[in-house]
C-alpha cells in the first residue's frame, strides 16, 4: 500500500520512509572473492610461465632423458646417497642417448642433467599443489563466484593430463634408437603448456572486472576486430606448435642462414629421412623429422604470420577505444621483437640464452595477443573528458 504524502512535502524531496530503490539482478547475485581468485591465477600464471621456461632449458641442455621412470609421489624426492645416485645413472645408462651420444659421462656431469629435469618435474609437483590448495580453499569457504567452479576444475583437469603427456613424451626416447624425445610429442607437450597459459590469462582478464561491467562493455564490442584477433590467435599457436617441432629435432641449429638457408631458398634433401637400414622412410616422416623442411615450413609460417599481424594491426590501430589501439601496439612492437629473436636464433646456431629468449617472446607475444583479442571482445571506454580514441 502507499505511503500517503504530506501537501507540505516540496517536489523532489524524498520521503524519509520511502525504500530505497533495488539494486539489478546482477548486482544482488553473490560475487565470490573475485580479486583473491585472481591473484590465486596470477601466481599460477606466473608458475606456469616459468614452467614453459624451465622445459625449453631442459629440452637445450638435453636433461629431458636423465629421468627414466615415472614416480608422481615418491619422484618428488632427489637421490639422497650416493647408492641411489649410482642406481639412477644405471638406469640412464640403458637409454639410447647414453648409449649412443654420451657414452662415457661421468657421474658429475649426469647429475647436472639430473637436477634440470627434477627441478622441471618439481614445479610441474608445485602447479599442482597451489592449484589443489587454492581450489579446495576457495571451494570449502564458498567463495567461487557463480559460473567459475567449472572452468576452475578444467585449469586442474588440463594440469593433469599434462603431466600425463609429460610421460608420454619421454618414454618415447628411451627405447629403441632415438636420441631425443618424438618432436610431435614435445609439440603437443608445449601446446598444451600455451592452452593452459591461455586460460590463465583469460580468466585473469575476466576478473579484473565485475560480472556488470563486463555485460556493459560487450555491447561495444567490435566483432570485426574481434574476428581478427581469434584468427591471429590460432595462427600464432601454430606457430609455436611448429616451433616445438623445430626444438624437437634441433632443426634450428641445422641451417644456421638467413635469409637463405645454406645459399638456397629451398633446403636439398627436404624429403629425405633415413630408416637406419640403408633406406628411407615415407615422405609424410620429413614433416616431423627432417630438419631442412621442418626449419623452412617454421620460417614461411613466422613470415605469414607476421604479414597477418600487421593486417590485424591496421584494424586494431583504428578501434574506437585507446586501450584495445594500446593493446594493439604492444602486440605489434612484440612481434616484431619475435621475428628479430627468431632470426638471431638461427644465425647463433640456437646458443642456449638466445633461444630460450626467443621461446619467453613467445610467451609474451601469446599474452599480448589474447589481451588484444579480450579487449576487442570487452573494450574499455574512456571518459568524456578524456574520449575514447
Amino acid at each position: 500500500m502507499a505511503t500517503k504524502r504530506s501537501i507540505f512535502v516540496e517536489v523532489g524531496v524524498k520521503s524519509v520512509t520511502e525504500p530505497a530503490p533495488a539494486g539489478g539482478g546482477i548486482d544482488a547475485r553473490p560475487k565470490g572473492a573475485r580479486r583473491g581468485i585472481r591473484l590465486w591465477l596470477v601466481a599460477l600464471f606466473l608458475l606456469v610461465a616459468t614452467m614453459i621456461a624451465v622445459g625449453g632449458l631442459t629440452r637445450l641442455t638435453d636433461s629431458g632423458l636423465s629421468i627414466t621412470e615415472w614416480r608422481p609421489v615418491t619422484g618428488a624426492l632427489p637421490p639422497m646417497d650416493d647408492a641411489t645416485w649410482a642406481s639412477e645413472f644405471q638406469k640412464y645408462q640403458a637409454i639410447p642417448e647414453y648409449q649412443l651420444q654420451n657414452k662415457g659421462m661421468s657421474l658429475e656431469d649426469f647429475k647436472v642433467i639430473y637436477w634440470w629435469e627434477w627441478g622441471h618435474r618439481q614445479l610441474g609437483r608445485v602447479i599442482g599443489l597451489v592449484w589443489f590448495v587454492g581450489f579446495a580453499g576457495f571451494a570449502v569457504a564458498r567463495q567461487i563466484p557463480p559460473g567459475w567452479t567449472g572452468r576452475l576444475l578444467l585449469l586442474g583437469a588440463l594440469g593433469g593430463a599434462q603431466g600425463a603427456i609429460g610421460w608420454w613424451m619421454v618414454s618415447s626416447g628411451l627405447s629403441g634408437e632415438r636420441l631425443d624425445v618424438a618432436s610431435y610429442r614435445l609439440a603437443t607437450h608445449l601446446g598444451l603448456a600455451f592452452v593452459i597459459l591461455g586460460f590463465l590469462a583469460w580468466y585473469v582478464f575476466l576478473l579484473g572486472r565485475t560480472e556488470a561491467e563486463l555485460m556493459t562493455a560487450r555491447r561495444g564490442r567490435e566483432a570485426k576486430l574481434f574476428g581478427l584477433s581469434t584468427g591471429l590467435m590460432h595462427f600464432a599457436f601454430l606457430q609455436i606448435l611448429l616451433g616445438a617441432l623445430v626444438a624437437g629435432i634441433d632443426a634450428g641449429r641445422a641451417f644456421p642462414t638467413w635469409p637463405l638457408m645454406n645459399g638456397q631458398f629451398f633446403p636439398a634433401d627436404a624429403f629425405y629421412v633415413p630408416d637406419g637400414q640403408g633406406g628411407t622412410l615415407p615422405i609424410w616422416h620429413a614433416f616431423f623429422e627432417n630438419p631442412g623442411l621442418v626449419q623452412f615450413i617454421h620460417r614461411m609460417s613466422g613470415y605469414l604470420l607476421f604479414a597477418f599481424g600487421v593486417v590485424v594491426w591496421l584494424r586494431g590501430r583504428k578501434s574506437s577505444y585507446q586501450a584495445t589501439q594500446m593493446a594493439f601496439h604492444q602486440m605489434m612492437a612484440m612481434m616484431v621483437l619475435q621475428m628479430v629473436l627468431g632470426i638471431a636464433t638461427v644465425l647463433t646456431v640456437a646458443h642456449v640464452n638466445v633461444a630460450i629468449t626467443h621461446q619467453i617472446g613467445a610467451v609474451i607475444l601469446w599474452v599480448l595477443i589474447l589481451q588484444a583479442r579480450h579487449l576487442s571482445q570487452y573494450p574499455v571506454a574512456g571518459s568524456i573528458r578524456e574520449g575514447t580514441a
